[in-house]
């Protein structure tokens, strides 16, 4: 039956109207009516896992005798055109829906099973055939830790390794570029921008390390547990093999979960990845605000640096160029320092045998690994590549520096030490010329002993 553009679906509650020419049935329907609160569905990559857990499933059922292969056939086909996101528009439940995210599985139920009759030809339930062994309680976190891992594998470390390895070239390329450090903002013993930069790689890579260290976790399946962790009505060895068929699509080490009822009532491992995630936001977050610091100016700032001019700065300030892309990435850092609050107030929501806020676990932790990942990019390709120095400003701040001072204490003692820079700081003059007055050192030794370049080394001559 259809009436003006809809079409009447039933389910166990009765009759509704289903758009006409929707994929998806009652379930689905009834999701979109009950939670218009975001606008915003689930995200592509978490489709795309469910696509990937349906299929892995149909195929293990299969194998398992489980399921009728014509029909197995049929869901694994369909299964995978969703993997590979060409029915996204079918997936309009909303983030903030029912904690187990049993919409977000009936949806794909719906979906799969109306494409598998559609091109078999054959009868095909979303409950009994699609979703046969499994339940919302453990495919929803198995597509969290598939559609994270395959995001972390195929886009975030890319992205961070790739940053490192700018931040590593731009290192070397100013191995020899002195310039003041700084210390609570304030003038401090010089550095080498070289040095500077290899700060910041470290901070990035070992962002990388860290969230490797989350990974034999993620990779970890509650898939077989179905309603509880006990597995009822799911054949004892579906979990074994779809953790098995999903690493070999993947090529990432999948396997079944040791404990599944850890894997189904609680999310540490998405919030270990997240407390991973924000690490990374921090650091990233460090390196931008340096780079702001750095590039202020042209006049009243440090103008060390200059970034590449991207677009124009104001409205009404004609000529003025912003640092847009470290702002861009102090916002991503905000965001997901933000998401992983949401994450972790979401993970102490496990009552007994389930965590029930599962949608929004995979939403903000989808969404920190793909703003990194973007951000990560843009402030290697866009910013720290194609700065330029300004090193006139780096030798003309070198010179009037009064704490190079530091590097007579061993001479002259703490005390006309701090005379010296006193007086070279009062009247704004290069401490040389006022140790060379104060002090009975020769030209050679203050020339040895306040080198820029040999203090940036910790004073010890290359």
């Amino acid at each position: 039956m259809s009436v003006q553009g809809y079409r009447i679906e039933r389910d166990s509650m009765g009759e509704l109207r289903v758009p006409e020419d929707a994929l998806y049935g009652a379930q689905t329907q009834r999701a979109v009516n009950n939670f218009p609160v975001s606008g915003e569905p689930m995200p592509a990559p978490f489709i795309r896992a469910l696509g990937m857990v349906k299929a892995a499933c149909a195929r293990a059922n299969r194998e398992l005798d489980g399921l009728d292969p014509e029909i197995a056939d049929a869901i694994t086909a369909a299964a995978d055109a969703v993997a590979r996101n060409e029915h996204d528009d079918q997936f309009p439940v909303d983030i903030f829906q029912t904690g187990s995210g049993t919409s977000s599985n009936m949806n794909a139920n719906e979906v799969i099973a109306k494409l598998a009759a559609q091109r078999s030809g054959v009868s095909v339930h979303p409950n009994d055939h699609v979703n046969m062994g499994q339940s919302s309680n453990d495919v929803i976190p198995t597509a969290i830790h598939v559609s994270a891992a395959l995001e972390v594998h195929d886009q975030l470390l890319p992205a961070l390794t790739t940053l490192a390895d700018i931040i590593d070239e731009r290192s070397e390329e100013l191995a020899e570029v002195t310039t003041t450090g700084r210390t609570h903002l304030m003038d401090a013993m010089p550095v080498t921008l070289g040095q500077e930069l290899s700060g910041w790689s470290r901070q990035i890579r070992s962002g990388v390390a860290r969230v490797e260290s989350a990974l034999p976790r993620l990779h970890s399946l509650a898939i077989g547990g179905t309603a509880v962790g006990t597995g009822i009505n799911a054949h004892p060895n579906l979990g074994e093999r779809v953790s098995t068929i999903l690493a070999e699509s993947s090529g990432i080490p999948f396997q079944v979960a040791a404990n599944r009822f850890e894997a189904l009532s609680s999310q540490d491992t998405a919030v270990e990845l997240s407390g991973q995630l924000r690490t990374v936001a921090v650091s990233m977050m460090k390196i931008a605000n340096d780079l702001r610091w750095m590039n202020s100016g042209p006049l009243a700032g440090l103008a060390e640096i200059s970034l590449p001019a991207l677009q124009p700065g104001s409205s009404i300030m004609p000529g003025k160029v912003n640092p847009v892309i470290p702002e861009s990435v102090s916002m991503v850092s905000a965001q997901v320092m933000g998401n992983d609050t949401a994450i972790s107030v979401a993970g102490q929501s496990g009552n007994f045998q389930l965590n029930v806020m599962l949608p929004v676990i995979a939403a903000n932790l989808l969404k920190s690994i793909k703003l990194l990942a973007n951000a990560a990019r843009v402030l290697g390709h866009d910013a720290i590549a194609g700065f330029t120095v300004n090193e006139a400003n780096l030798r003309d701040a070198l010179d009037r520096n009064p704490i190079l001072v530091t590097a007579l204490n061993s001479v002259i003692g703490y005390e006309k030490g701090a005379q010296i820079a006193k007086q070279a700081y009062q009247q704004g003059r290069p401490v040389i010329e006022v140790a060379r007055e104060m002090t009975e050192l020769s030209e050679d030794e203050l020339q040895r002993l306040l080198n820029p370049r040999v203090l940036a080394h910790g004073g010890r001559a290359e």
